[in-house]
C-alpha cells in the first residue's frame, strides 16, 4: 500500500470532519453514550478544522494520509494548550486512523511529521491500550496525570510524555 501525507487544504475540511468523526466513533463507540455521536458534533468538527486549515500557524503541524486518494488519518501538534509537564515544548493534540489502515505504518509516518522525535507530551484515553502501546514504542511514558476531557466527559484521559 502506498499512502501519501501532506499538509491539508481547504478542499479536506469536509473529509477530514468526517474521517474525525468516523475514528471516534471506530475507538470510542463502547467508551461513550451512544448519544455523543451527533449531526452537531460532525458540524463542531468540521468548523474546528475549517478555523485551523484556513488560518495555518508555523508553530502548528497538521498532517494528513491518503490512499487511493481518501483521507484515512491525521496528526496534529503543536506548542502545549493543555496541562503539560513544566518545560514542555510540543504537545500532540490529536492522532487517528482509519481501523481499515491500522498496521500500515501510516500513523507512525503521521507522527514523525507532526511531532518529530524531541519532547513532547498528549493525552491519550485511559482505556485505550493499543494507541498507549503506539506511543510507549516512540519513546511515551505515563506520567500518572489523569484527566477528563470536557469535550469527552465519560472518556477519561492519562498523560504521556516522552
Amino acid at each position: 500500500m502506498t499512502y501519501e501525507t501532506r499538509a491539508p487544504g481547504v478542499e479536506d475540511v469536509d473529509a477530514l470532519a468526517r474521517l474525525h468523526v468516523a475514528t471516534w466513533i471506530e475507538t470510542y463507540a463502547d467508551q461513550l453514550p451512544s448519544d455523543f455521536f451527533t449531526p452537531e458534533l460532525l458540524e463542531r468538527r468540521r468548523a474546528m478544522w475549517d478555523r485551523i486549515v484556513s488560518n495555518p500557524r508555523p508553530d502548528r503541524q497538521v498532517q494528513v494520509a491518503t490512499f487511493d486518494g481518501a483521507l484515512v488519518g491525521f496528526a496534529f501538534a503543536g506548542p502545549p494548550v493543555s496541562d503539560g509537564p513544566e518545560g514542555a515544548e510540543r504537545e500532540l493534540y490529536s492522532i487517528y486512523v482509519s481501523r481499515d489502515h491500522h498496521g500500515s505504518g501510516v500513523a507512525q509516518s503521521l507522527l514523525d511529521q507532526a511531532l518529530g522525535d524531541g519532547p513532547a507530551f498528549l493525552w491519550v484515553a485511559e482505556h485505550n491500550p493499543r494507541a498507549q502501546a503506539f506511543y510507549r514504542r516512540n519513546g511515551f511514558e505515563l506520567d500518572g496525570a489523569h484527566k477528563v476531557d470536557p469535550v469527552m466527559p465519560d472518556l477519561p484521559h492519562v498523560r504521556m510524555v516522552r
